[in-house]
């Protein structure tokens, strides 16, 4: 049954014995370009995490927000438990077929980790727990696993993990021949052991020897690819890489026929690869092709070609092939797919017989097969789905050989499903949706595209839903709004089991495709990036203020979330629509821009000059402060507001929003709420484990609703 809105109650307000913690100020003044700021909370940088005094503020600061929510904790309680019920305690994926055997994990009643496993067959046969990730967890307060690999003759397995929440990993290996079906035996790990690492391995064809790339410490860049040889200490490991470009972020990479291994240099604008034979790992990196600014590419090889998706004369990219022996010259590369000005070439996966095409185009993605070998070559068509707005991505498909193909969906009703298709035919198989416990009926819920009319004119795409039974569009319904709008990632409409705790309420949940994301297109990023960020934080005010105007949300009932780059938007817009938003979240949120890209010491911001450019230049400086969320707070009024980080963040410091709130707490003008929640262990990524995930999600809820004119229970 849906839950009444009417529970009568008033609005929270600060309790007139609970004092906000005022920092103090101590000017600090920087100037450049014949401009001068100052900022009276740069002292709260201690890049090691251990300065009392900034631990102490931080910790009044939660011990504040404690006390402000503490009549909200029997809520919050209620929506954990809510979000939880809903959560399948004992969950298996698909097994997947890669080499010789299958793999799949595993998670049971109260674990906040799934385990995994290997079988000889499909169905399960000689079952064997090859990594107990609880196990490995237990001790730590915060966890991450990152990728696991497997040597090519499946006897040795690769585990990265991360216990310090900095995306710093650690690669254990394991030799496969010492698992017992049911322990996870620590006998079975090798000596060897790589630190201070991205956590991706990838393997040379000799099973003896994996490159991995290492972390810089300071700026937590990979900047270096070494090689390792088993049973080595990694003090003898070569460095046969090193990027003094740290514009770049670095990756690794193998080919689908998995001849070749790959250095990945991408930057925002342009990307580098280098190449090496997975025979002949003591061999030179070569680079694939010459570098050229602003030449964004992904290739991949298969038998004697390489395929390549390129923006070479081509903004929405193109599909290109070539010999391998004619790689490196552009002129001997032959048009596969021609650029199309209206489709955006997302990505490719290479079969022996086909190739899986994902487009997208007004702002829907779609997948598209192509035979290239048999009788039918030559031949495409369409893999297609039901709902009118969804999200679909390739599935796990580790083996090049296979004719079929599985395919994740999902839409803001259905839940998450996994398919395969046969790419022969086109026939399509469910093979497991995600179940959602309860009384979960998506015939409940009514999801919409709209398109909003932008104030220059651009139709900004818009997906939302709501509970059928409880939507009027009379203008009455709580609506929350979120957005991204950055580095050209799009937000695609999927489910989520958590967002049914707000639709069971009354709520309309929105997520605006604005500018600065690739839902329409390359050209919808551009302009959403740089000197045209502004369009950004505009289409997301428009859309509030088009959602409001057609009865979507009420005017008194509007909120808007969003976290990183998307936190960066709340902070503008409250700066520019204070007045439209009844309550903000923002969650490790990027505010101090303009201090931040013009210090090289923090962490990754060279690679960021491409989408926020660079404030050294004047223009860009300019640019950046005219809508950098800390440099534009005013004495005005604000929303009321939810700040959340954690203290190890690496991608957003915790010093950013640490200082934004104290500067806000200086100039606002009204009483409304300003929380500050600092997780102490963990970083960007927040909590670790599905379970203590689920209470930061009930804490914003909880925020949300109890700020309505009748708290919902």
């Amino acid at each position: 049954m849906p839950t009444s809105l009417l529970s009568p109650s008033s609005e929270p307000k600060p309790k007139q014995n609970i004092t906000a913690p005022l920092a103090k100020k101590i000017p600090h003044t920087m100037a450049i370009h014949d401009h001068q700021r100052v900022d009276n909370y740069y002292w709260m940088r201690d890049d090691q995490r251990s300065d009392e005094v900034i631990l102490a503020h931080l910790k009044d600061e939660n011990s504040y927000a404690d006390a402000m929510l503490a009549e909200q904790k029997p809520l919050q309680e209620q929506l954990f438990e809510e979000l939880k019920a809903r959560i399948v305690k004992d969950d298996n994926t698909v097994p997947a077929k890669d080499g010789k055997y299958w793999y799949h994990s595993e998670i049971n009643g109260e674990q906040e980790y799934s385990n995994y496993f290997r079988t000889t067959s499909f169905a399960g046969d000689k079952k064997t727990l090859l990594l107990d990730v609880n196990a490995r967890a237990k001790d730590h307060e915060f966890y991450d696993l990152g990728d696991i690999s497997i040597s090519p003759n499946d006897q040795i397995m690769t585990i990265a993990e991360d216990t310090d929440s900095r995306r710093i990993y650690t690669i254990n290996f394991k030799d496969l021949n010492k698992l017992s079906n049911e322990t996870d035996a620590q006998d079975a790990y090798l000596t060897d052991i790589l630190l201070a690492t991205e956590g991706q391995i990838v393997w040379a064809n000799d099973n003896q020897t994996v490159f991995y790339v290492k972390k810089d410490l300071e700026t937590l860049l990979g900047t270096q690819v070494y090689r390792h040889k088993l049973g080595t200490p990694q003090a003898d490991d070569v460095l046969v890489y090193e990027e003094d470009d740290h514009s770049f972020y670095m990756s690794l990479d193998k080919s689908r026929d998995e001849s070749q291994i790959y250095i990945c240099l991408h930057a925002t604008e342009s990307t580098h690869t280098l190449t090496l034979s997975a025979d002949e790992p003591e061999g030179e990196f070569i680079e694939l092709l010459p570098y050229q600014e602003q030449h964004e590419y992904h290739a991949d090889k298969m038998g004697e070609h390489f395929y390549i998706v390129s923006n070479y004369q081509a903004k929405n990219f193109r599909l290109m092939k070539v010999a391998v022996d004619k790689v490196d010259d552009i002129s001997n590369w032959q048009e596969v797919i021609p650029h199309r000005k209206e489709v955006l070439l997302e990505g490719i996966e290479l079969f022996h017989n086909f190739i899986v095409v994902t487009e997208r185009e007004n702002g829907q993605i779609r997948f598209i097969v192509h035979t290239t070998r048999g009788k039918n070559s030559g031949h495409q068509y369409p893999l297609s789905f039901d709902d009118p707005c969804y999200f679909a991505c390739l599935g796990d498909n580790p083996e090049p050989n296979s004719t079929t193909a599985r395919l994740y969906y999902s839409s803001l009703t259905t839940p998450g499903s996994l398919f395969e298709f046969d790419l022969a035919t086109g026939e399509r198989t469910l093979l497991k949706q995600q179940k959602v416990l309860g009384e979960f009926n998506k015939e409940d819920y009514q999801s919409e595209r709209l398109f909003i009319t932008a104030r220059d004119g651009v139709e900004v795409p818009v997906s939302l839903v709501y509970r059928s039974d409880m939507f009027k569009k009379d203008g009455t319904n709580p609506l929350l709004q979120y957005g991204y709008g950055a580095y050209g990632i799009t937000i695609d409409p999927d489910f989520s089991s958590q967002t049914l705790s707000l639709l069971d309420r009354g709520f309309v949940y929105v997520i605006a495709h604005i500018r600065g994301s690739e839902m329409l297109g390359r050209e919808w990023y551009e302009t959403g990036k740089k000197e045209f960020k502004q369009n950004t934080f505009n289409d997301f005010i428009d859309v509030t203020k088009a959602l409001v105007a057609q009865g979507y949300g009420a005017k008194d009932k509007i909120f808007a979330s969003g976290g990183s780059a998307g936190g960066l938007l709340m902070g503008a817009v409250v700066n520019q629509a204070p007045e439209l938003y009844l309550g903000i979240g923002a969650h490790v949120p990027f505010l101090d821009v303009l201090t931040t890209m013009l210090d090289e010491t923090i962490p990754l911001t060279t690679n960021e000059y491409d989408e926020w450019g660079n404030p050294n230049e004047a223009e860009a400086y300019h640019s950046i402060l005219a809508y950098s969320p800390i440099d534009n707070i005013s004495a005005q009024h604000y929303p009321n507001i939810l700040v959340t980080t954690g203290l190890h963040d690496s991608q957003v410091q915790y010093f950013e929003p640490m200082k934004w709130v104290a500067k806000m707490r200086e100039l606002k003008t009204d009483d409304n709420l300003l929380l500050f929640k600092t997780d102490m262990e963990a970083g960007h990524g927040g909590a670790s484990g599905r379970f203590k995930s689920l209470r930061e999600k009930a804490l914003e809820m909880s925020f949300f609703i109890s700020l309505l004119p009748g708290k919902a229970s």
